[in-house]
This record gives structure tokens, C-alpha cells and sequence, in this order.
């Protein structure tokens, strides 16, 4: 079924990745940046369920849930997951190239855009859009961001960090690190966003929800 799929699209014009192994599908999907990701729900080892609602909590990529389940249970679940089509197997060719291309038409230049709780982050630009405004983060602070809104709720490394601003991790001294990191969290603050960079001492940082990191 994959090597058909493959096919339909790729005599359509488009390019095409597929996932053979499913132990670290998400991170896979997200490295790759495709326009569109076509989703079973019975995969091994994994829900397609689940894939939907991570991919939809780290990304603006689009879904189109194409599946044998018929149940409209299943339909609703994956709809509320944030999936943007629902199609049911055995569908016509015609019908899913052209609920994909609708998709793509729709998501057209919203693939750079990264979610947070209460904003929006065009990885391209650094544009900021929270609060019904927008502003242009400096170059730093963006990069920043974009990392931890790679790695939700995970712990950022320093090297990381240092990668992401620099694209090494040699010869960095650590306060330039801190001093950018502060200008982020100043900015975050100022803006009231409803995340904040929270440091885990000796290990990292990591991107919460500020009444979390009150808490704490």
C-alpha cells in the first residue's frame, strides 16, 4: 500500500519520503519538513492516533488521516486531534489528489510557522504573532525560540544552544550564551506569553508553561 501511494503521488509530480521504521517516527517527520504527511492509523509499534496528536502539538504540517477504520468514532478522534482530512481506504486516486492539493493550497506558506501555547513563530522571518500583534525578534532570540519550540517540554542542552547561534560548540564562551538566553526571557516576559524558559541546573533549559515554572 505505502509503494502504491508512492507511486499515485510521484506520477502526480510530487515528491515523496516514506517511513519504514516507527521508533522515532515524529522526529523523522519534523527533520524532513514534507508539505503534507498522509497518515494511517493501524502502524506497528505505534497510533497512528498518537502521531497525529504529537505532530500536531510540535508543527503546522498538515495531516490527511487515509485509513481503513470507518467508524465515525475514529473519524471525530482523529478530527479532534487536530488531523485536517479524513478519508477511508479504498479511496479513488482522483479523491486523494485532490483533498491533498486542497490541503497544500491551504497550509501554502504556513509551513514555517511554529506553535507555542498562546503564540505563533515564522521560523523564516523570526515574526513573532501573539496577542493580535506581531513583531520581528532579533536574529538570536528567534533561533533561540525556534530550538525550544523543536523540543517541547524537553530538556535543551547548552551544546544545543550553542549549535543552533553559532554552529559550533567550541571556543564559545558560555556568558554570550547567557546573555542571549536573558534577552530572550526578557523579551518572553515582557510580552506576557504563557511559556517560559525555565533553567535546569547543570543540564540545560527547557521551554514550560509559566504557571508551572511559578510553581516551581
Amino acid at each position: 500500500m505505502r509503494e502504491e501511494l508512492c507511486e499515485i503521488f510521484e506520477k502526480d509530480g510530487y515528491p515523496v519520503g516514506y517511513i519504514a521504521e516507527f521508533d522515532h517516527v515524529v522526529d523523522e517527520i519534523i527533520q524532513v519538513a514534507p508539505g503534507l504527511v498522509l497518515l494511517d492509523i493501524n502502524l506497528p509499534g505505534i497510533s497512528g492516533f498518537d502521531i497525529c496528536r504529537e505532530l500536531k502539538r510540535r508543527t503546522m504540517l498538515p495531516v490527511l488521516v487515509l485509513t481503513s477504520r470507518d467508524q465515525m468514532k475514529d473519524e471525530l478522534h482523529a478530527l479532534h486531534l487536530g488531523a485536517d482530512e479524513y478519508l477511508t481506504k479504498p479511496c479513488r486516486k482522483e479523491r486523494l489528489l485532490a483533498r491533498a492539493a486542497n490541503l497544500l493550497r491551504r497550509y501554502e506558506g504556513r509551513s514555517q510557522l511554529r506553535p507555542g501555547m498562546d503564540f505563533l513563530l515564522d521560523s523564516q522571518t523570526y515574526t513573532l504573532y501573539i496577542h493580535d500583534q506581531s513583531m520581528v525578534l532579533p536574529q538570536n532570540q528567534g533561533r533561540l525560540l525556534e530550538v525550544f519550540l523543536a523540543h517541547p517540554d524537553e530538556l535543551v542542552t547548552k551544546e544545543t544552544l550553542c549549535m543552533a547561534l553559532w554552529g559550533t560548540t567550541e571556543y564559545i564562551d558560555e556568558n554570550a550564551l547567557q546573555v542571549n538566553l536573558s534577552r530572550l526571557k526578557k523579551t518572553m516576559k515582557e510580552l506576557a506569553m504563557a511559556q517560559q524558559i525555565e533553567t535546569v541546573r547543570g543540564l540545560g533549559y527547557r521551554l514550560i508553561a509559566k504557571e508551572k515554572k511559578d510553581e516551581t
